[in-house]
């Protein structure tokens, strides 16, 4: 089965192909990434440039994996996307045992949250369940009780953006199999087995958002969407060092470092001011520009969950650093004395094929995507060939993940457990 990733990002558009085998190995035999020059902080501002990136992205990964590709799922961000947990009941009978109906009332009940606006329902996804005041249950069904309680991760988005992204990617000639929210998707990719079994922060660092999420034993149970990411790292530096963005760009990646003392005090930059003027920096210079910025997106990431889940320190055990702003030198350092807690750099885990590509924290979020499609396809009828003609009329919506994908995510965890037995 062909699956297909499509990661649409403010400086980058990643596509991954990848192929799902019976016993349930996922290979990843294509990759694609060029520059994303529609999009502004997760939102579509030029359908034209959009559009041109996905096909071209597209494009190269049906290069290398020889395939055809028809229908994507696609990642969603931007400070558009708004999430909740929301709280859902439904009564049972006296002497009945607890059914999947039920569970479906329950979950129904709390997805009728009332978002502020026109938005469209992305994911609804369970934590946990209460019978008759009875916590800590991930599946009631079978169970005799009277009260059925649920909490339910609501992740919304407004439906102009999504409308927007659905076109870029339909113009595109694609079809939108489904949304999933970006830092869903980059969990899915990096988590470890183990640390599916505990309470995860990933801060994913893309160029224009962050975005975080918390991963209770598999389960999101939190997520936010922050409105800063590299770009604005590059943007610091172009203004202190009267410099070209391009420029602050190439700096920052080549020679960027979150901490002065983690620097090459012996290193001299060459840069070119505009007008072309050459202008030497200090490698130490450069860091104390880049530092305050990744500070201030540290800082919102953990307001965030203090704020939705109590203090850090006591709501989480780990965090985990990806997306391309992860990657510059000494983040988990800064991270570790921000956060007081164990850190490490997220890449994609347990899949085969060209892993030697699309191991980087750039490519969590494009993996991630096609893991969730292959949750998905798992667990649905299938009703159509994995290669045919093109759709002429794509869907106008994304599947909304309730129960049955929740359910499927646990039993593709236990798969990736054994997957891993290959690599350690």
């Amino acid at each position: 089965m062909i699956l297909v990733g499509l990661d649409v990002g403010t400086t980058k558009v990643t596509a991954v192909i990848g192929e799902l085998s019976s016993d349930g190995i996922l290979d990843i035999i294509g990759e694609g990434t060029v520059p994303s020059q529609g999009m502004r902080r997760g939102v579509v501002t030029n359908l034209e440039r959009t559009s041109d990136a996905i096909r071209q992205a597209i494009f190269q990964a049906e290069r290398v994996a020889g395939v055809k590709v028809e229908r994507v799922w696609v990642g969603v961000a931007g400070s558009h996307v708004k999430s909740v947990t929301s709280h859902g009941l439904a009564a049972i009978r006296r002497g009945q045992q607890i059914t999947a109906a039920d569970v479906e009332r329950s979950i129904e009940q709390a997805k009728a949250y009332p978002f502020d606006g026109d938005y469209e329902l992305i994911h609804a996804l369970p934590l946990e369940y209460r019978v008759d005041g009875q916590e800590g249950i991930r599946d009631p069904i079978g169970m005799a009780g009277v009260r059925l309680e649920v909490d339910v991760h609501l992740v919304a988005g407004a439906k102009g953006p999504l409308t927007n992204l659905r076109k870029a990617v339909e113009d595109a000639g694609l079809e939108v199999e489904g949304l999933v929210l970006q830092a869903y998707a980059s969990g899915l990719a990096v988590l470890s087995p183990e640390e599916a079994t505990m309470t995860v922060m990933l801060v994913d660092i893309g160029g224009g958002t962050t975005d975080v999420a918390v991963f209770r034993q598999g389960r999101l149970a939190h997520s936010a969407v922050l409105p800063l990411g590299g770009d604005h790292v590059a943007q610091d530096i172009a203004k202190l060092l009267q410099i070209p963005v391009e420029e602050a760009e190439r700096v920052a990646k080549k020679y960027g470092a979150a901490l002065p003392e983690l620097a090459d005090p012996e290193l001299v930059l060459e840069v070119s001011q505009e007008g072309n003027a050459q202008v030497s920096y200090q490698a130490p210079e450069l860091a104390r520009i880049i530092r305050p910025r990744l500070r201030e997106i540290l800082h919102l990431a953990r307001q965030s969950v203090d704020e939705a889940l109590g203090p850090l320190e006591i709501t989480v055990g780990k965090v985990i650093l990806t997306g391309g702003t992860a990657m510059v030198r000494g983040l988990e350092e800064l991270a570790r004395k921000q956060f007081n807690l164990p850190v490490r750099l997220g890449k994609p885990l347990g899949v085969q094929g060209l892993t030697d590509v699309v191991a980087s924290p750039t490519h969590a979020t494009a993996v991630g995507l096609v893991r969730h499609a292959a949750t998905f396809a798992a667990h649905q009828p299938q009703t159509r060939p994995a290669r045919g003609p093109r759709a002429k009329a794509p869907s106008k919506s994304a599947p909304i993940h309730t129960e049955e994908a929740v359910s499927a995510a646990n039993g593709l965890w236990e798969r990736i457990k054994g997957m891993f037995k290959n690599f350690f």
